[in-house]
């Protein structure tokens, strides 16, 4: 289950209270991932940032109506950062320091696998491809994770109220790290 594509992950200009949280969490459980904090970079200089890290894709967790709630993929091009769909709309957010009691201390992810219910509906597979290819780790059942001696698992699932949930569980306890968060849309149609 090797990462060896580095991704750039940061926020919108001006993050929400929680986005920073929930970047520093997702790129602690994803060792191909790099954080950097925005400041007052536009997108030409997000994109030179990647450059400088060798970083050939980029996600921006970013506001929506005030709160965290967009997540926008990008390959890093010639002119700049190109959007990749799909563009995530996040809600229900919780930390992994909500988790804090389920969360070992000093223990670090090397590797992830991505995994989806089994009762899932096109838009869940449709997903779990993307993120799949997008983030290159590969998609797995819970018997080959544990088999692979993998760290973390990223499920996909849907929800009482068919929503698309995203959880982050360590391998092989299966405890419930985070972060969590519930999609309320999600756009592939992107211009």
């Amino acid at each position: 289950m090797a990462q060896e594509t580095v991704i750039l992950l940061t926020t919108s200009r001006k993050p929400a209270k929680n986005t920073r949280t929930f970047c520093r969490d997702f790129a602690n459980t994803f060792p191909n991932i790099m954080r950097i904090n925005r400041g007052k970079l536009n997108l030409d200089g997000v994109a030179e940032k990647a450059l400088e890290y060798n970083a050939q894709k980029a996600m921006i967790v970013s506001k929506w109506r005030g709160d965290l709630g967009k997540i926008q993929f990008f390959r890093i091009g010639e002119k700049g950062l190109d959007v990749i769909s799909p563009l995530i709309h996040v809600k229900d957010v919780k930390l992994r320091r909500d988790y804090k009691e389920n969360v070992p201390r000093g223990r670090r992810i090397k590797s992830v696998a991505i995994t989806a219910s089994q009762k899932a509906f096109v838009e869940v597979d449709r997903l779990k491809n993307a993120l799949s290819k997008f983030l290159n780790i590969p998609i797995l059942s819970l018997e080959e994770i544990h088999n692979r001696k993998g760290d973390a698992v990223m499920q996909i699932s849907v929800d009482f109220s068919n929503c698309i949930v995203v959880t982050f569980k360590l391998i092989p306890e299966l405890v419930e790290v985070g972060p969590r968060f519930r999609i309320s849309n999600l756009v592939w149609e992107l211009t």
